[in-house]
């Protein structure tokens, strides 16, 4: 009797795997529904390259454009693009714990190591009450940011638009998504001297990108002295970093009649700096002429873009934590010490090597992503580095190259976006052959350095 060979057999696959197949399929669902005729309003389809673009731009909560939003798609597009945005930034996993919990489904060690994966947590402890807890916060804080927006906007639009636009808006500021509807690639830029505006926007992808394990620590230690380490050193980075950022492009931009100096009051050249200063982090709206800043001021764009926000949040970027144990690291070097120490507590070097990874792994992504754009794209090299550290840190901020990207180069950018929103080291989990651990050490020897 022949012996019977089966074809297929399940084939068992990690979570960094299901985490990237399962953006991979969230993008190619978005694309297929942005191609429906009557998703955009001249009811002519978008191209498989563009709606694919626009897709990942909003399931990666990037903010970078091909078309603009606002006059290119109806109302079903639009909604269409905010669910995505939604749904990329909570994580389709999250979604689909919530869902598994509705329908009292018992969600078992797989599907919690998913959820860990997703929301970059260091522990698979209470990861179901976590997913509850992010999805009430999200829904209640979005909300809030909605009401707020559509009240300021229904002066401008009307009652029924401005609902609308203020849902749209503080989903995609929550996210750090950084799409807009104010039409003609203009972000928000009629609203630089609005403190309703700026502040809840900016209040709204702040408390996002610091990542909901900081908010949750918050919530539940209620002082500064029990908070652990991590929510410490997310707050005071991202203070540091919020107040640098500003500071340096008021004073970059104070007098580029461009920006800044054409700006007439000292409130409103505040308001622009600040929110400049801070947006980069990974949100993606502009309140200034992007193209008109600086060489100086796009270096400091361009560096806080690939730092970031927090883990575990709606940012992108290396982020800030492990920025900071990297200046921390190289500190400890400089001062021959042999452990990594802050606020009294010991750094793991498992930690250390896991940033210096992240990053060298990051920089040599931008990299060879830039090089492939200056064969397929005719800008210059500052544009350029702009627009990979953008797409990179999903952060949505252009020079204006976006809507000019050749084919080769849309494709390029829209992968990406994926690689930032999913993680550079995820993703290389998620393609790399697991290897086994060998049962010796080889013999030790140094070599010269530096």
């Amino acid at each position: 009797m022949k012996r019977i060979i089966k074809p297929f057999k399940w084939v068992k696959i990690n979570p960094a795997q299901t985490l990237s197949l399962g953006f991979l399929c969230l993008i190619g669902l978005g694309t297929l529904l942005l191609m429906l005729p009557f998703a955009t309003k001249d009811r002519h389809h978008l191209s498989f390259i563009d709606a694919l673009f626009e897709a990942t731009s909003a399931v990666c909560v990037t903010g970078l454009v091909v078309v603009d939003t606002e006059t290119t798609f109806t109302l079903f597009g639009q909604i269409v693009l905010m669910v995505l945005i939604q749904v990329g930034g909570l994580g389709f996993m999250t979604f689909g714990i919530i869902i598994a919990i509705v329908l009292g489904k018992n969600i078992g060690l797989k599907g919690r190591l998913m959820i860990q994966e997703s929301l970059n947590q260091l522990y698979i402890e209470g990861m179901v009450r976590l997913v509850k807890f992010v999805v009430g916060f999200t829904f209640i804080i979005e909300g809030i940011g909605a009401v707020i927006l559509a009240i300021r906007w229904s002066h401008d639009f009307g009652f029924p638009k401005s609902l609308f636009y203020g849902l749209f808006h503080s989903i995609s500021a929550f996210n750090n998504a950084g799409f807009d509807l104010m039409g003609e690639f203009r972000s928000i830029t009629g609203y630089v001297g609005d403190p309703t505006i700026i502040l809840t926007l900016s209040s709204l992808f702040i408390i996002g990108g610091i990542g909901y394990f900081v908010i949750l620590d918050i919530f539940k230690k209620k002082s500064w002295k029990k908070l652990s380490l991590h929510t410490k050193l997310v707050l005071l980075m991202t203070l540091i970093l919020n107040l640098l950022g500003t500071v340096l492009i008021f004073t970059l931009e104070y007098n580029n009649p461009g920006t800044l100096g054409g700006l007439s009051s000292l409130k409103d050249k505040v308001l622009g700096a600040y929110f400049h200063g801070v947006v980069p982090r990974t949100a993606g709206f502009n309140t200034l002429n992007l193209p008109e800043l600086t060489l100086s001021s796009q270096f400091v764009t361009i560096l806080l873009m690939f730092i970031g926000g927090g883990s575990g949040g709606t940012a992108g970027g290396i982020k800030v934590t492990t920025f900071f144990i990297l200046i921390l690291a190289v500190w400890t070097v400089l001062k021959r010490k042999e452990d990594v120490n802050i606020m009294n507590r010991r750094i793991p070097k498992d930690l250390i090597f896991r940033a210096f990874s992240i990053t060298v792994y990051s920089t040599a992504v931008v990299f060879l992503i830039l090089f492939i754009l200056t064969i397929t794209e005719n800008a210059p090299l500052n544009v350029l580095l702009f627009e990979v550290v953008s797409a990179f840190g999903t952060v949505g901020m252009s020079l204006g190259l976006t809507p000019e990207l050749s084919t080769p180069g849309k494709v390029i950018i829209s992968l990406l976006m994926f690689i930032g929103r999913v993680g550079p080291l995820t993703l290389a989990f998620a393609l790399a052959k697991e290897n086994k651990k060998l049962p010796f050490k080889y013999v030790e020897e140094k070599i010269m350095i530096g």
